[in-house]
């Protein structure tokens, strides 16, 4: 007789090792779990002779030609990719190459030193797991993530494991500077004073993702990140060396190559909700590989997590016009979240649910 595949067993099964997919690769598998086996994409081809633009902020604390040329660089990659790299941004070579190894040195702690902090309590400040909709989605990545809440109210330093705890604050530190300049050319880029995104609170929140992709047996049946778009107003992506970042590009995956010191800028959903489309959120994936780990760090601006706020994000009126009606209902950030994490990577647009 041939029972049936028992998914969910297999799933809390998996989770209840609190080991991730590090641990699968620990006990030396060669076979992926069924679970992680993604359904194959159709339509979409990888390869495209389009480069993501490289952008050289050095320019953005100046009055002048070349912060009004910087402007018009970040508001054409913006609308067409969503995407784009900066360089000369602030933030030291020596500070991202040790958060990067913070990051590898926390995922190949021992197992009983991860398991402490590994939970499904969204409520925590440091979350770490394997896929946060583990029981939601069609299926799993290859992947393990810590989440942790840096901002508005960021955890005592002793929630952090003990590897990464310092280099996590500092690299903060860092990126909220930088999360207040993008801030102010993107609102320049919508035509609005540059501290308008910040004054709506844009950049209050910041939650921290970093992501630890071991390598695959089978890297050809599942994938590191599902496609999906970032639920935030904005990303701040630290990539390693290995590469595997795509961009849904003209209905084709194009490369997001790994700079050296280069720092991946993406629009969030909320972004796009609020700049009423001008500012756009795309789709992207991570490629599951067979040589990693592959470890990244992603900063999201967003203030979910702040249970004390209220606010609504809808349209900016200063965008609206007759022939320029919006597109969007209101919403709260958290209750964009919390559809956004009720449906798990889907492959489907969160902001679907919120046009009008």
């Amino acid at each position: 007789m041939i029972t049936a595949y028992d998914r969910i067993g297999e799933l809390k099964t998996f989770d209840e090792t609190k080991s991730g997919v590090k641990g699968l690769v620990d006990a030396g598998i060669t076979k992926i779990p069924p679970f992680f086996i993604q359904p194959q994409e159709q339509g979409e081809l990888v390869s495209l002779p389009v480069e993501i633009p490289v952008i050289d902020l050095s320019g953005a604390d100046s009055d002048s030609a070349l912060r009004r040329q910087l402007v018009e660089k970040v508001k054409n990659a913006s609308h067409t990719f969503g995407f784009f790299q900066v360089v000369n941004h602030g933030i030291p070579l020596e500070v991202l190459d040790e958060m990067l190894e913070g990051v590898k040195l926390f995922n190949e702690e021992e197992v009983e030193v991860k398991k402490k902090y590994y939970t499904r309590d969204a409520s925590k400040k440091v979350v770490y797991n394997s896929n946060f909709d583990l029981y939601q989605s069609p299926a799993a990545n290859w992947r393990d993530t810590m989440f942790i809440t840096m901002a508005p109210e960021p955890p005592v330093p002793e929630e952090l494991p003990t590897v990464c705890r310092d280099i996590t604050f500092k690299y903060t530190e860092y990126i909220k500077r930088l999360g207040i300049i993008l801030f102010e050319l993107l609102s320049e880029a919508l035509g609005l004073k540059p501290s308008y995104l910040t004054e709506i609170e844009c950049n209050k929140g910041l939650n921290v993702l970093t992501h630890y992709y071991p390598p695959c047996p089978e890297p050809h049946l599942t994938v590191g990140t599902t496609k999906h778009s970032d639920p935030d107003f904005l990303t701040v992506l630290l990539q390693d060396s290995i590469g595997g970042l795509q961009v849904l590009y003209q209905n084709h995956w194009i490369d997001v190559p790994p700079v050296h010191g280069a720092l991946v800028i993406n629009v969030g959903d909320l972004l796009q909700l609020i700049s009423n489309d001008k500012l756009k959120s795309v789709e992207h994936r991570v490629l599951a590989n067979s040589i990693g780990p592959r470890v990244s760090v992603a900063c999201f601006f967003t203030t979910h997590l702040n249970t004390t706020c209220n606010r609504l994000y809808g349209p900016i009126k200063e965008l609206i016009t007759e022939v320029n009606p919006p597109l969007y209902k209101e919403t709260t950030v958290k209750d964009f979240i919390l559809y956004y994490n009720r449906k798990g990577l889907d492959g489907q647009s969160a902001l679907d649910y919120f046009r009008l």
